[in-house]
């Protein structure tokens, strides 16, 4: 993997991979725990050596909310905070469903549409 930290700088370098349909996280060189958002130093153990890294995308639905809008304007939607099996939580929004079908604990995975990561809903086994 490149390393996030590339001359461009971390959110740029995190941008750019997003824009070719890539979603990484960081992990720390030193305690090897992963980062979300990207960062410069690790905030688990302050190592300044951190690498991109693929999550496999996996999480649960931690927190959910809906945020209502005429449907002039696109409809409802929800924002949901998500937990990576890899330990970090990220706000995003569950797609594919209603925003009423979202909650917490949903097994949801994640994939990168124009530049932004969403997750969609795991058929319940």
């Amino acid at each position: 993997m490149n390393d996030i930290s590339a001359p461009m700088g971390v959110q740029e370098a995190f941008d750019q991979a997003l824009k070719q349909g890539r979603f990484l996280v960081q992990q720390c060189d030193g305690c090897h725990r992963h980062v979300y958002f990207p960062r410069e130093l690790c905030p688990h153990c302050g190592h300044g050596s951190l690498q991109a890294v693929e999550p496999c995308g996996r999480g649960t639905v931690h927190a959910v909310t809906t945020v209502r809008r005429k449907p002039a304007d696109g409809g409802d939607f929800n924002v949901s905070l998500i937990d990576l099996e890899e330990g970090v939580r990220m706000m995003s929004r569950v797609e594919g469903v209603t925003p009423d079908q979202v909650v917490i604990g949903m097994k949801v995975t994640a994939r990168v549409a124009d530049g932004i990561v969403l997750f969609d809903a795991v058929e319940a086994q």
